[in-house]
Order: C-alpha cells, then sequence, then structure tokens
C-alpha cells in the first residue's frame, strides 16, 4: 500500500521513519510545503532502507500522492506569539480547507490518519471537510489521538511489575490532553487483572503508586518539550502502527479518535476509544467497562473536547 505524508517536520518524518523500520507500505512519499525540505527528509529516510524493510522513499507534489491507500496529515500552521488557542484553530481551519480537498482530489479511496494537534478537534475538522467536499465517511478519518498516551501508560505499569510492556492491556481514554482518562479499573497483565497481578509479584499499585504513573503519562509531553522542544519518536512510532493495521487489514483494537456518534450523553465528539482499524478504516468502537470515577471522568473529557470543536463551529 502507497503511504503518502503531509507535512514532513519532526512527526511527519519520524512517522516515515518508522514505517521503514516497519516494514510498513510498498511506497512512501513525503510532501511539505517547503519540496527541498522534504527531498532532504526522504533522502535521509531512504539511506536507513539498507538496515531495514527496502521501501522506496521519495519527495513529491501533491499529484504525486495519487493511488495513495493511506495519507498521514502531521501539517498545521504554528501558533504565533500570543495567539489564543482558538485563533490557531481558526487559521489551521483556513489551511484545511484547502489541503482536504486537494488531497481527496489526488487519493480519493484513501484512508487518512490526522496527527495534527490538537489531534481531537483537528480530526473532527478533517472529518467534516472530508465529507463536505468528497462524501468521504467518517471511519476512514483516523486520528492518532491517545495512542501515544497509551502507549506510555503501558510501559510505566510495566516497569512498575518488572514485566515486558507487551503483557499489559490497558488503554487511555478520551481527549489526547489535559482531561484524558486512565483506564486502571479494566487494565490487566496477560489476562489477570492489574491490581491482582500486581499484589501477587510483591509490587502492589499504591495510591503513590497510581499517581507517579498518572504523572508520566498525563505530563510526559511537557516534560519532553521542555527538555527539546517537541516529541516525535514516540508519535512516529504509533503513526507506523496505525498505518500498519490499515496496510495489513489487521482488525486490530488501537486507541484512536475519530467522529464518534455518542459518548457519556455527549454527541457528535471526537475522542479515544478502543477502534477496530483495518484496511477500510474503522470497522467498529467500543467502550470498555469503566468504574464510576472513570465514567464522570470520561464525560468531562467528551464535553470539553464538545465545547473545543462548537468553538470553531465543526
Amino acid at each position: 500500500m502507497k503511504i503518502g505524508i503531509v507535512g514532513c517536520g519532526n512527526v511527519g518524518s519520524a512517522s516515515a521513519y518508522a514505517c521503514v523500520m516497519r516494514g510498513v507500505g510498498t511506497e512512501i512519499v513525503l510532501h511539505d510545503k517547503f519540496p527541498e525540505f522534504a527531498q532532504a527528509q526522504a533522502e535521509d529516510i531512504l539511506h536507513a532502507t539498507p538496515f531495514a524493510s527496502p521501501v522506496p522513499v521519495r519527495a513529491g507534489g501533491l499529484e504525486d500522492l495519487n493511488n495513495c491507500g493511506i495519507i498521514v496529515i502531521s501539517a498545521g500552521v504554528g501558533q504565533k506569539p500570543g495567539e489564543t488557542r482558538l485563533d490557531l484553530l481558526r487559521r489551521n481551519a483556513d489551511l484545511f480547507n484547502e489541503l482536504i480537498p486537494a488531497l481527496l482530489d489526488a487519493a480519493p479511496h484513501s484512508i487518512l490518519i490526522v496527527a495534527s494537534n490538537p489531534v481531537d478537534v483537528m480530526t473532527h475538522m478533517v472529518a467534516r471537510i472530508a465529507q463536505d467536499s468528497h462524501g468521504i465517511p467518517a471511519h476512514r478519518i483516523i486520528g492518532s489521538g491517545t495512542i501515544l498516551d497509551t502507549a506510555r501508560f503501558r510501559a510505566l505499569v510495566g516497569a512498575h511489575l518488572t514485566v515486558s510492556s507487551h503483557s499489559v492491556h490497558g488503554y487511555v481514554l478520551g481527549e489526547h490532553g489535559d482531561s484524558e482518562v486512565l483506564q486502571w479499573s479494566g487494565t490487566t497483565v496477560g489476562n489477570t487483572p492489574l491490581f491482582e497481578f500486581a499484589a501477587q509479584v510483591g509490587a502492589p499499585i499504591t495510591s503513590d503508586v497510581r499517581a507517579r504513573i498518572d504523572d508520566g503519562v498525563r505530563n510526559a509531553a511537557a516534560r519532553i518539550i521542555r527538555g527539546k522542544g517537541a516529541t516525535w519518536y514516540g508519535i512516529g512510532s504509533g503513526i507506523a502502527r496505525i498505518a500498519q493495521a490499515v496496510n495489513d487489514d489487521e482488525h486490530a483494537v488501537i486507541s484512536c479518535s475519530s467522529p464518534t456518534e455518542e459518548v457519556m450523553g455527549v454527541r457528535d465528539v471526537s475522542l479515544s476509544l478502543p477502534r477496530i482499524i483495518s484496511a477500510h478504516g474503522i470497522e467498529n468502537v467500543a467502550t470498555p467497562p469503566l468504574d464510576e470515577a472513570e465514567e464522570k471522568a470520561l464525560t468531562r473529557s467528551a464535553e470539553i473536547l464538545k465545547s473545543a470543536i462548537a468553538e470553531i463551529g465543526f
């Protein structure tokens, strides 16, 4: 499956590199408003292919995205000093009102994976523009959402228990942001409930442990940004994982964002829930069992996102 990457900065280039490392796609085309920059990124990533998967990597214009099965969107305008979040979103809306129809003109059958932040609002925006301009159904629009937050959660729980993060099964739900919800009550290790497993291995999940892991997940981006200016490796790997699920028609269950008819009584909102991802996009969605506190937190997260979406008229 041919993959297009639109926006070749840190996140876009890391996504392309991660696809090469995972062997995802038959060809990768990088597109950026600065063609020389896209060419440089493509050439650099191509030179990694002898050590990974021999996927052709090149730069190109919008017309070179023809026949892409997947287009990753990591483009967006930067925030100006003193600019409000609402003003930033409105400028991104102006950009995307032109960009999304152009992408779908080039690749009308593609699955769009949205990585631009704030990703839940941007995902909702992309879905609405794609529907209005080309009649694209919402299940073909996938926001990266909390795929990275879920990975952070599993990694930190695994480290506490001294087990592989691959054996930890739990999700972060709702907003990719401050109101996200760590689903402690339904997390398992192997097939054993988390708290029971933790007690058995002598590493109980105390309130202090929960607070430390919650902080490690919720505030990871802020710490990384303070240290190096931005995050890209983790989210690039998450994007490649979603692309792999589409490319391989996996029907994999992944926490990601998409327009959702109703969540905890809040209608028409984009946020992250466990979703089944295949070659057709999102096949189905599930709301996992939550305890009372988690239900309240997810309701609040949905309401926050609904308000943000309404602010920009989507």
